[in-house]
């Protein structure tokens, strides 16, 4: 016989407000098994905690029933709760009568009640088959992985480095730094971009415990938070690291040009190239897909001339092995750019905002010159038009974060090369919510940047390419022409390219925006449902520089808490087992794993299939599939589902 105790929990007024909890706990008290019901305002708090605590041991509770919240925000509170009250942390049923009725159906408070009532009469059944099950253990390897080197990867990087842990920095480029690098100014300080990122960018290539691979990707991601074992595949640059000594005598007498990628297209750039002039590593990459020697053999005029004779054509693909205890994605984030209603491809005289940033940069293609690219020519009027594709149903429906201030700081931009030029700042709503940003909004009003209110309804191109704007003014209630020589936009942005492979590989969940999805928003912002993987940057979803580092710093130092500073962590002991008795070895689960957790063993001259467990997460994939019924999922058994499911007629 178990000895069942329901809690019902008023959470304030986020349950109680709707759903009568005292008649919850009168109903649950009437159902078999069930020895104690209550009834409590904040079942979560100390004195909540206390409540059940003193029944598991003063009145034999062995199988614990919370009515409360979603698990996924306070399961792990009671399962400690459990532990410390001596009872095993599995014989825990948490029902969510939160998310599941009283915010779903607030306006039909009776019939969400009954609801819950099926809720707890099902979590009732549950509960008494519910088995003591104990943690698996992993031995620590004390070492990260970090996939993508922006500013959120390499501050990541340094903080684990500088206390005393080994770092696999890993970045598709040719150099670290990510988007960073193309910026000009930082907002709202005004700060050089890569005078604050090229010192740390240094100080990762020095760092003894950092390996910096460059022109990487990874391959596959195999194991459990402690022990992760990682392939990465690193493509040939074609010149030697170690003999290069970035003269860049090989890119002057490449006689082949290409559109520039890190001038967004504004410039041309070599097939022997090196993005910036503070790169790290500060070694040219070669592109094989125009280079001519790789295409039939017709030139050689870099490696002849190369001094160091660092050339090497004959670099194959290689492939690192690493084994790590936690890995940090901070993979970073693309520009949305499908605005064609926005005259983006209809003109060369509308532009990104990243585009101006290389353009006002003084190392970009015009040495800091602001021009049209139709004519070469200073603009005289600029409209900078924020939420272009964001928060707009007909593109990306959420906010791009950083576009209210990127547009005030190309406004600035504009002004300060040019006085007396007429800039227009076209947006919906303007948000300045950082520390500083406020007054940075006013600083440009008072340098005359004209605010309107509205979005371009329609972009015309005009025989000399100046660009017809029509606006409507929500604050003066009319439509507004701007006829302006350069139109920028402040994009949307989306998930890097490689941030999709990353996540299949990882096989961690994202969002409905496409971008990385945390564990939980409020308590556990940086984590994700895999243990020993964390979020970094705009990795997890558009930020600013302030809140990538603030995250990046977060996410390293939960990977110590939680992993690194650990000898060995347990993991999660709900995972498949096998009844070799009923397998019959037709092997149909094998390829439907997908973290290769299951193996062939012999067992007298009979093939079978066994689970390794450190590989298991308990997705239930084989379960399902097992024609034999061979295979059972601890904690979800099929008994424990079906009781589940018989509860609902209780």
């Amino acid at each position: 016989m178990v000895s069942i105790g329901v809690y019902v929990c008023d959470c304030g007024t986020n349950i109680a407000g709707v759903l009568d909890c005292k008649s919850l706990a009168t109903y649950a008290s009437g159902l078999k098994d069930v020895r104690i019901a209550r009834n409590y305002k904040y079942m979560c708090s100390e004195a909540g905690q206390e409540l059940i605590e003193r029944d598991i041991q003063r009145n034999g509770i062995d199988r614990v029933v919370v009515a409360a919240c979603s698990p996924s925000m306070h399961e792990h509170t009671f399962r400690v709760l459990l532990e410390r009250a001596g009872l095993n942390p599995y014989l825990l049923e948490v029902v969510n009568i939160r998310e599941q009725c009283s915010w779903v159906h607030s306006s039909k408070p009776a019939d969400a009640t009954e609801k819950a009532k099926g809720l707890i009469a099902m979590g009732v059944a549950r509960a008494r088959f519910l088995e003591p099950l104990h943690p698996l253990e992993t031995p620590v390897t004390k070492s990260a992985l970090i996939i993508g080197a922006g500013i959120a990867g390499i501050t990541a990087a340094l903080n684990l480095a500088n206390t005393g842990y080994e770092v696999y920095l890993v970045d598709k480029e040719g150099s670290i730094g990510g988007r960073m690098t193309q910026l000009d100014k930082t907002f709202p300080t005004l700060d050089c971009s890569l005078c604050i990122l090229t010192p740390l960018m240094a100080e990762v290539a020095a760092n003894e415990r950092i390996k910096l691979l460059t022109c990487s990707e990874v391959g596959s991601v195999e194991g459990v938070a402690g022990g992760f074992d990682v392939a990465i595949k690193v493509r040939p640059r074609y010149v030697d690291l170690r003999k290069c000594i970035g003269c860049g005598v090989c890119s002057r007498i490449c006689p082949v040009e290409a559109p520039n990628g890190f001038d967004e297209g504004l410039s041309a750039r070599k097939a022997i190239y090196l993005n910036f002039p503070q790169a790290v590593p500060r070694v040219p990459v070669i592109d094989p897909s125009i280079c001519l020697h790789f295409k039939d053999s017709s030139c050689d005029l870099c490696s002849g001339k190369c001094p160091t004779k660092a050339i090497d054509f004959d670099q194959k693909e290689e492939e690192v092995g690493a084994r790590v205890g936690v890995v940090i994605v901070a993979t970073g984030f693309n520009l949305y750019q499908d605005l064609y209603e926005y005259g983006l491809t209809r003109s060369r005289n509308v532009i990104t905002g990243m585009q101006l940033e290389r353009l006002a940069s003084p190392s970009g293609p015009t040495g800091g010159r602001i021009i049209r690219r139709s004519d070469g020519s200073e603009p005289k009027t600029i409209a900078i038009a924020l939420c272009a594709g964001s928060r707009d149903e007909n593109h990306l429906q959420y906010c791009c974060v950083v576009g209210c201030m990127a547009g005030l700081k190309h406004a600035w931009y504009v002004k300060s090369h040019d006085p007396e030029a007429r800039v227009y700042v076209l947006y919906n709503d303007l948000r300045a919510a950082g520390k500083g940003y406020e007054e940075f909004y006013a600083r440009l009003r008072e340098m005359g940047v004209i605010f309107v209110r509205g979005k371009p309804d329609h972009v015309d191109v005009l025989k000399d390419e100046t660009l017809g704007i029509r606006i409507y003014d929500q604050t003066l209630n009319e439509n507004l022409e701007i006829r302006a020589d350069l139109l920028v936009l402040e994009t949307g942005l989306i998930p890097s390219d490689g941030s999709e492979k990353i996540r299949k590989t990882l096989k961690i969940s994202k969002g409905g925006d496409g971008f990385l999805l945390e564990l939980h928003p409020k308590l556990h912002p940086v984590d994700t449902y895999s243990e020993g993987i964390y979020l970094a940057g705009a990795a997890h979803g558009p930020k600013d520089i302030p809140s990538a580092v603030a995250q990046a710093l977060a996410a390293s130092g939960r990977a110590v808490e939680k992993v690194l500073s650990k000898e060995s962590v347990t993991t999660e002991p709900i995972i498949a087992e096998v009844d070799m008795g009923k397998c019959s070895g037709c092997m149909i689960c094998l390829p439907l794993c997908p973290f290769k957790a299951l193996k062939v063993v012999e067992e007298v001259g009979r093939r079978r299939v066994s689970v390794e467990e450190v590989k298991c997460r308990g997705c239930g994939i084989c379960a399902a599939s097992c024609p034999s019924a061979a295979i059972d999922l601890r904690h979800y058994r099929e008994r424990q589902i079906a009781e589940t499911v018989r509860g609902t007629m209780a």
